[in-house]
């Protein structure tokens, strides 16, 4: 019997505008909801804070061995669950809640310029969407370098591109709470087959 998989899904706290973060907000949710009985999932909110960041997350890879790592964040321009494909290492000039910002600008000083995640997003997004779930999910390139950018760049250097990054629109916006969890409930699911087929056909190409 195979041992169950382990799965981080962060939310992120309060910043800007967005007095109540429904990226948190969402995760609890998810949380109430679970991922299924074969998944040990763990959630965490991540400060806004570029300095804590760098120190949470080597620590949430390493106490937790997760197969995934999934980050959720509020974006006010999203109408729809949008799922990046890739993390950003430059240009990172706003202040975050500590009115802190790298002086370097970077995440990873001498890190590649883009790391892409594992998972292919748009083929996640196909089949969530051919689902009926009842909520529209898309794909980005480009996670806005904030926190959320920066947060998913440090995963997935730290976790070798088995991370995922998740943009959720404001609450009621059009999706309530628990709408988006049930959207990150499916996308997680799909996140973690797709990884487990790409597995065994790796192992394929290597036999004889």
């Amino acid at each position: 019997m195979d041992q169950k998989k382990t799965v981080i899904v962060t939310g992120f706290e309060p910043f800007g505008e967005h007095a109540v973060n429904a990226s948190w907000v969402a995760v609890q949710e998810l949380e109430k909801l679970g991922l299924g009985d074969d998944i040990n999932l763990h959630v965490a909110e991540v400060p806004v804070e570029y300095q804590a960041v760098q120190n949470l997350l080597p620590s949430l890879w390493k106490d937790h061995l997760p197969q995934l790592v999934v980050h959720v964040g509020v974006s006010g321009m999203a109408t729809t669950v949008t799922l990046e494909q890739c993390g950003h290492n430059q240009g990172y000039m706003r202040m975050d809640n500590c009115r802190f910002c790298p002086v370097s600008r970077c995440c990873v000083d001498g890190g590649p310029d883009c790391i892409h995640s594992v998972i292919d997003m748009d083929m996640v997004c196909k089949r969530v969407n051919s689902s009926g779930l009842g909520v529209s999910v898309s794909v980005s390139k480009d996670a806005g370098r904030y926190l959320c950018d920066y947060t998913y760049y440090m995963s997935l250097f730290v976790g070798e591109g088995r991370s995922a990054f998740v943009h959720v629109p404001p609450l009621d916006k059009p999706y309530s709470a628990e709408d988006l969890a049930r959207a990150l409930r499916a996308v997680i699911r799909e996140m973690l087959e797709h990884m487990e087929s790409q597995q065994t056909h790796t192992h394929c190409l290597h036999n004889p």
